[in-house]
């Protein structure tokens, strides 16, 4: 018997039955041939790890515009622990880890450079507007690799609607939406006080109390409540009093932390950066390359310059803007 199957048959034993078993995906786009010894969603775990758009994630900000300090989170650090919040919830309901992994490691891969002021630059550029989770499900279904990562439809739903009005059709994706919250919440508070832009005084005092003072106590009372109503409950949720101190929590980072802040001071220049290239290069398309300008003809040559953008690094589109539009030294 394949290792394959050796799995799946665990799955069938152990695994909640509400959680969706890798035998019975809904499968892929193009069909494959199955794997002698992953799942179906190991595999996508394994091409999400894989890809180049998820290494770029290491040099794309999170809250911090290009930061310069070694402890500050990034893109890629974001995602690695929403991936670690969410596979913890995953086992202790019985949910499927693979497919909980897969979605998680895969949600934010279309996310620009800057944040989620490179996003607000770029929706407001693109004909029909521009969201990071839209872009992230592109990424894995058309430009990464030849014609996308071929990602089973599980995964997809969960990449998909991550953020915005839509629910994931699968527990383990709605278990990835609530977690990435969690993350963020939590990690951007830490990050804020790192850079002195908060102090411990001025966080809230009754959502410090309910949650805990430090970052992994929070962290933890969140999962146990996420974990006591959403046992073998139709949905993954937590309680309206959990609901309400993480939305506190959420005002008070936009308050004081999101907008008008230290950590937001340069988000004007990130964004006219944006605007200068876009407009460039829909001007002077042959200037992105060849296979570039080749791809514009079948999309659309704004829709190509904003893939284009939004696969680039914070200081790579930095370095670029400058080579194009700052002035070079002459040499005689």
């Amino acid at each position: 018997m394949f290792l394959r199957q050796q799995t799946e048959q665990f799955e069938e034993l152990f695994l909640s039955p509400r959680a969706v078993l890798s035998k019975n995906s809904c499968g892929r786009e193009r069909m494959e041939v199955p794997c002698d010894v992953r799942t179906d969603f190991q595999r996508d775990r394994d091409r999400i790890i894989h890809s180049k758009s998820f290494r770029r994630l290491k040099h794309k900000t999170q809250v911090f515009i290009a930061p310069e300090g070694d402890h500050y989170r990034t893109r890629l650090t974001h995602t690695l622990e929403v991936s670690q919040i969410a596979r913890t919830a995953a086992r202790a309901l019985r949910l499927n880890e693979d497919l909980t992994e897969a979605i998680a490691l895969g949600h934010d891969l279309g996310h620009t450079p800057f944040g989620h002021a490179g996003e607000a630059a770029l929706n407001d550029l693109l004909p029909g507007g521009f969201r990071h989770n839209e872009q992230s499900l592109r990424v894995v279904e058309q430009l990464e690799g030849e014609g996308g990562l071929n990602l089973t439809w599980e995964v997809r739903d969960g990449i998909l609607k991550h953020t915005g009005p839509a629910e994931p059709l699968t527990l383990e994706g709605q278990l990835v939406r609530i977690c990435d919250r969690i993350a963020y919440i939590n990690h951007d508070i830490d990050d804020a006080l790192r850079a002195d832009i908060l102090r411990r005084e001025q966080l809230p005092a009754s959502e410090m109390e309910y949650l805990g003072s430090t970052s992994s106590q929070r962290i933890n009372t969140m999962i146990r409540d996420l974990m006591e109503n959403s046992s073998g409950a139709s949905s993954i949720t937590i309680s309206g009093q959990m609901k309400k101190n993480m939305d506190n929590l959420r005002a008070f980072l936009f308050a004081n932390v999101y907008v008008g802040s230290a950590a937001k001071s340069e988000e004007q220049k990130a964004k006219n950066i944006i605007r200068m290239l876009f407009r460039f290069w829909v001007e002077h398309p042959r200037e992105m390359g060849s296979n570039l300008y080749k791809q514009s003809s079948a999309d659309g040559m704004e829709r190509c310059v904003a893939d284009y953008i939004a696969g680039m690094t914070d200081h790579y589109i930095i370095a670029v803007f400058g080579e194009i539009f700052l002035p070079r030294p002459w040499k005689s």
